[in-house]
Formats: C-alpha cells, sequence, structure tokens
C-alpha cells in the first residue's frame, strides 16, 4: 500500500440490492434465535433464583408493587344525592283500594283470575297437593304489623311458595280485614335452588314454582285475597307505580345483596301509601353489613327514618 492506495483484494464488494437482502435475512435470524432462547431460559433462571432464595418457590422473589392511582374525582354532595333519589318518580293516581284486585286482574290476567281453571291438565301431575316452605314467614312482626296498619293492600316482593303471603292472608281473615295480597316474584327461583328443592319440577325448562305456588294458594282457599304478581321486584314495582296500584304495608323479602335490596327499599317507597309501612327480612345475616341491612340503614338515613329491628325482620318508622 503506497501513498493510502488500498489493493483491490482488500476491497469489500459494493452492497448492491442483493447484498443488503442476504444482512437483512442473517440478522432478522439472529433476532429470532436471540429471542426464543430468552423465553426458554427464563423460567430456568426464575426458577434458580427463587431455589437461591431458599425454598424453591416462585413466591420467594420479592415483586415490586405497583400502585395504580385513579385520576382524582371531585367529590361532589349534589351529585351523590342526586344518586340516591334517582329512583324517586311520579307515579299515577291512587287506584280505589277495593278495585286494586281488579286493576291487576286486567293489567296482568286480561281481565281473568289466574286461579280459573287451575291447575291446567299439563301441569296437574307435577304439582303436590301442597309444598309450602319460608324463611321466617311466620314471625311476630305479620300479625303485629297487620293488626297496626290494618292494610287494604298489602305489596310482597319475594314470594317463592308463599310461606309469608298465605300466613298473611291467613291473619287477614282472622282480623276480619278486607285485604289484597299482590306477591311480587319472577318465580324463577335462583341458580341452584332445586338442589334444596329436587321435588319442584320442571317442564320443557319451565320451573313449576309459579304453579306450586298458586296451588298452596288454592289448598289454602285463599284465591280471593292472594295474586300472583309474575314480573321481576323492578318491573313490577315501575309498572304499579305508574298503574295507581298503592299499599299500606310493603314487604321487601326478595333478593339479599346490597344492590338489588337498595333498589327493591327505593323503588317501593314510591308505592307506599300514606301513613304505610315498610318492613322486611333478612336483617341480620351472614353478610352483616354488606347487604340487606346496609341498604335499609342508608335508606333509613336518607328519608330522615329509623329502623325497628325485630328478630330477622326490620321496619321502617318515622324519628320520633
Amino acid at each position: 500500500m503506497k501513498d493510502g492506495h488500498v489493493p483491490k483484494h482488500l476491497l469489500l464488494p459494493p452492497f448492491n440490492a442483493t447484498g443488503r437482502r442476504r444482512i437483512y435475512t442473517v440478522a432478522a435470524t439472529l433476532a429470532a434465535i436471540f429471542y426464543t432462547f430468552g423465553i426458554i431460559t427464563s423460567p430456568l433462571l426464575s426458577y434458580l433464583a427463587c431455589k437461591d432464595a431458599g425454598n424453591g418457590s416462585l413466591e420467594a422473589i420479592p415483586v415490586k408493587k405497583t400502585e395504580i392511582l385513579a385520576p382524582p374525582v371531585r367529590e361532589s354532595p349534589d351529585i351523590i344525592l342526586a344518586d340516591l333519589v334517582r329512583f324517586d318518580r311520579q307515579c299515577a293516581a291512587p287506584v280505589q283500594s277495593e278495585n286494586v284486585r281488579q286493576a291487576i286482574l286486567d293489567a296482568v290476567f286480561n281481565g281473568t283470575s289466574p286461579f280459573s281453571g287451575f291447575p291446567p291438565e299439563h301441569a296437574r301431575a307435577l304439582l303436590r297437593p301442597r309444598r309450602i316452605k319460608g324463611w321466617g314467614s311466620t314471625g311476630t312482626v305479620f300479625e303485629r304489623l297487620l293488626k297496626e296498619v290494618r292494610p287494604r293492600t298489602i305489596v310482597e316482593l319475594g314470594t317463592f311458595l308463599g310461606a309469608s303471603a298465605v300466613h298473611m292472608a291467613a291473619l287477614a281473615r282472622d282480623l276480619g280485614l278486607q285485604t289484597q295480597i299482590l306477591c311480587v316474584d319472577d318465580f324463577r327461583g335462583w341458580p341452584g335452588f332445586r338442589q334444596k328443592f329436587r321435588d319442584i319440577q320442571i317442564l320443557n325448562g319451565d320451573v313449576m314454582l309459579l304453579y306450586q305456588f298458586m296451588q298452596n294458594v288454592a289448598s289454602m282457599n285463599l284465591t280471593g285475597t292472594v295474586v300472583p304478581v309474575p314480573y321481576s321486584t323492578a318491573g313490577a314495582l315501575r309498572a304499579l307505580c305508574e298503574w295507581g296500584i298503592y299499599a299500606d304495608l310493603v314487604e321487601v323479602d326478595a333478593a339479599h345483596d346490597f344492590h338489588s335490596a337498595w333498589a327493591d327499599i327505593n323503588a317501593a317507597y314510591a308505592i307506599l301509601s300514606p301513613g304505610g309501612v315498610m318492613f322486611g327480612h333478612d336483617y341480620h345475616t351472614m353478610m352483616d353489613n354488606r347487604g340487606v341491612r346496609r341498604a335499609v340503614t342508608l335508606f333509613a338515613k336518607l328519608k330522615k327514618l329509623r329502623v325497628e329491628p325485630d328478630g330477622q325482620h326490620w321496619v321502617l318508622r318515622p324519628l320520633p
């Protein structure tokens, strides 16, 4: 090499298109090899690190927890209050108590009693003569409130097989009251309820809860007092409000989680007659203050009421 001249045999060939493609291919291949090697060896390296930590468990590696902070939310008392009273609605003018039964029959059953011609032939063999089951359905609170309020209309949320409904109907009859009891329930039960009630039959996917409830009512000669309203509590309460059906006594005993109980109590309050009483069940449960009791307590504070416990039952009263 003279005067900076490089011999031709030491020069690299020019990087034409073919050369560049070869280089890119080699680079991509090497990258794939290293990536695969990392995937394969990473668990092994983690295991070895755990083993060195003392017990060979992946839990031995201290993990740095990163707290994800939610964006700050401005808490406005006005917004919170609006959420709590969102259930308030303007209901229709009240139907006279003596017309409540026919109003329900017209709106729900095309004007005829669901007990007319009951039971249908296809379901007769699937029903037991009487299958009444409930929880706290004969507590002293029922007789006490019926004597106190002497209700013309009772709305029961959550009926199942009708134990408390037939108990209240029998009490009303003994007290000489002309009472209509509207039993709101979708009569579908709850997921898994047939594990405990295998004798409640199913026909083409339709559980016989409504028919068995009606059979129980018929067996007690109470078909003129008790009427099923076979809808969800939310749908039924909205409809009763729109139809102008109010209750002197409302029993809340449907779902027991907080949100369901909160919705039921708020919606039922809209159809409570002036001077009427709302009460319910499951005030003390395994959910403690995370279920029905929490919903009752918050509602009482919101409406400036007091809660009167009665065993497993609760009663809402005006403040003294």
